[in-house]
This record gives C-alpha cells, sequence and structure tokens, in this order.
C-alpha cells in the first residue's frame, strides 16, 4: 500500500506558502534558502504564477511535519491543520 498526495490547485499553493512562511517567521528570501530555490521562484508561487515542483511540495510537507512536533503548542496547531486542509493523502494498493 502507498501514499499519494493530492495535487493542489494554483490560489492553493500560494496561500500554502505564504501561511506556511508567516508561521516561520521567514521572508521570501529565507524561505527560499531554506527550499534550495531563488527568492523570484516563491515570489511567483506565492503569486500564483508558477507551481512547485513535487519535490518542493513534498519538502514543504515535510517542513510542516517537523513543526507540527514543535514544543510550541501555538506552531504544533497550526502546522497540523496546514497538513490537513493542503495535503491530504489517500491511499492506494499496488497489485
Amino acid at each position: 500500500m502507498t501514499k499519494k498526495t493530492v495535487a493542489l490547485g494554483q490560489p492553493e499553493v500560494g496561500h500554502l506558502i505564504r501561511a506556511l512562511r508567516h508561521l516561520t517567521g521567514l521572508s521570501q528570501e529565507q524561505f527560499a534558502a531554506a527550499l534550495g530555490v531563488a527568492f523570484s521562484t516563491i515570489n511567483r508561487w506565492e503569486n500564483g504564477r508558477m507551481q512547485p515542483s513535487p519535490l518542493a511540495l513534498k519538502q514543504i510537507q515535510t517542513m510542516l511535519r517537523e513543526l507540527s512536533g514543535s514544543p510550541v503548542i501555538q506552531l504544533q496547531e497550526q502546522s497540523q491543520a496546514l497538513l490537513e486542509h493542503y495535503f491530504t493523502e489517500m491511499e492506494s494498493t499496488i497489485q
């Protein structure tokens, strides 16, 4: 059995990126550095002009999972809410 992440629509991606950046207190430049992409890439994601790669989405999901284990309750709750809202996982069986 494998889990697949449901694809996000363009407006949703922008909201997710912005919400995660604000949650972590990072600027677009700092967030870009954390993901290993250019500042302009983050800007395009947030403004709906570009879609993150599957690898970038996986990194974002990983960041949220790490934050959900934070000792700060507010970070736990907000990151968990973002995970549940944006990263619905579907299970499928490989035969």
